[in-house]
């Protein structure tokens, strides 16, 4: 545990104001924080670095900026239709796209790996989840990315503040559209789900559902999306790694897809704010003091992981906290993330199977997703 000075923020154009955070960086310390809810909350200012005004939060949060028992509630109405036996029944949906995606670059020869194929499948899985049309999928996508990438100008154009705000207003919109539309009629999609599900008599309003949406687009686009980029550069780097894995890779892909996060850490880090004094590894904690955990680190920590600076498929078991440490926040679509990363994986190396990463990533600017923009990849033509 450390006391750490307050982050740069873009957003504020300076530092956010607070005197400074608590740095968590051991893998047992960040399980006790995510368990012990009642003492670290992620309503107050919520869980990125920067204090965001309350407002944004729940236009753009949803359920992962709740506190009990609002998160309870909410969370129950949205697992009533986000439930493993769901996203099973969607498995050759995502199988589909997966083959199309690669299928699309196969004749090639190289491509640009990020905007071709890693960013491509879970926004697809997600908008047709959720209903998006077709057209309006793009949209969607690029407001997505502006809600991760707010504060990095490696495209110029708008200051951070604006970005998100812009961002959020899109998603809100292709949303609405979708939930007016499925009101009048319901089709078998997540927001007609979402519309109807209801739980002790409960029922979500438009703007849970909005708010639901955008975490939806941030949280099941970008994870999946960054552990797919950083997966392909550790293949590359690891041909070892690759060869155990293809030789035998229905029965070996569950336990690496769990390697496939701990190794990228596609979040890098949360934050919780103290409601009230306790004790975390010796240090004494304040109420109002934040508390920041870096799954980075949680990751590579050494009292908990055998070797934690190789890259192991075969590692197991995984104590990883890349779907965070446990608690009532734990990662909502972790089924769905493992789904798409284990087809889009089988998809690459039966169509490419000799597809590598070729020069160095150009990397996001962020204090939360470990991002890489673009990635440059070569295989041999198909």
């Amino acid at each position: 545990m450390s006391w750490q000075r307050p982050l740069y923020s873009p957003l504020m154009d300076g530092d956010d104001g607070s005197p400074g955070y608590w740095a968590v960086v051991r893998a047992e310390d960040i399980a006790t924080v995510s368990r012990r809810a009642e003492i670290f909350s992620s309503s107050v200012g919520g869980v990125l670095a920067e204090d965001f005004p309350e407002e944004v939060l729940e236009m753009a949060s949803s359920i992962l900026t709740m506190d009990d028992p609002r998160h309870r509630d909410v969370r129950k109405l949205v697992s009533s239709v986000f439930t493993p036996k769901r996203v099973m029944l969607i498995e050759q949906q995502i199988a589909r796209q997966a083959r199309e995606i690669v299928g699309a670059i196969r004749d090639r020869g190289e491509a640009e790996f990020v905007s071709s194929v890693s960013a491509r499948l879970p926004m697809w899985t997600i908008s047709e989840m959720i209903g998006i049309p077709p057209d309006r999928r793009e949209e969607v996508a690029d407001a997505a990315e502006s809600m991760v990438a707010w504060g990095d100008d490696g495209d110029g154009g708008d200051d951070a503040a604006t970005k998100m705000l812009n961002g959020i207003v899109v998603l809100h919109g292709a949303c609405q559209d979708v939930i007016d539309a499925r009101r009048e009629q319901p089709e078998n999609d997540l927001i007609s789900a979402l519309a109807a599900a209801e739980v002790d008599g409960e029922r979500l309003t438009d703007e849970e559902i909005r708010s639901f949406f955008v975490l939806l687009c941030v949280a099941g686009n970008d994870t999946t999306k960054q552990t797919t980029t950083h997966t392909l550069r550790a293949l590359t780097d690891h041909p070892e790694q690759r060869e155990w894995l293809f030789a035998d890779y229905e029965a070996r892909i569950g336990t690496a897809v769990d390697e496939f996060v701990r190794w990228a850490s596609p979040v890098m880090s949360f934050r919780r704010t103290a409601l009230e004094r306790f004790e975390l590894n010796g240090v004494v904690i304040e109420p109002g003091d934040k508390v920041t955990m870096f799954y980075s680190s949680g990751n590579r920590d050494e009292s908990v992981l055998d070797r934690p600076e190789e890259f192991d498929l075969s590692r197991t078991p995984n104590p990883h906290v890349a779907f965070g440490g446990g608690g009532p926040h734990f990662c909502l679509g972790s089924h769905l993330a493992k789904m798409q990363l284990r087809w889009i994986f089988h998809e690459l190396y039966t169509q490419l199977p000799d597809i590598r990463a070729v020069g160095e990533p150009e990397r996001l600017v962020s204090t939360f997703i470990n991002g890489v923009r673009r990635q440059r990849c070569v295989f041999t033509p198909a």
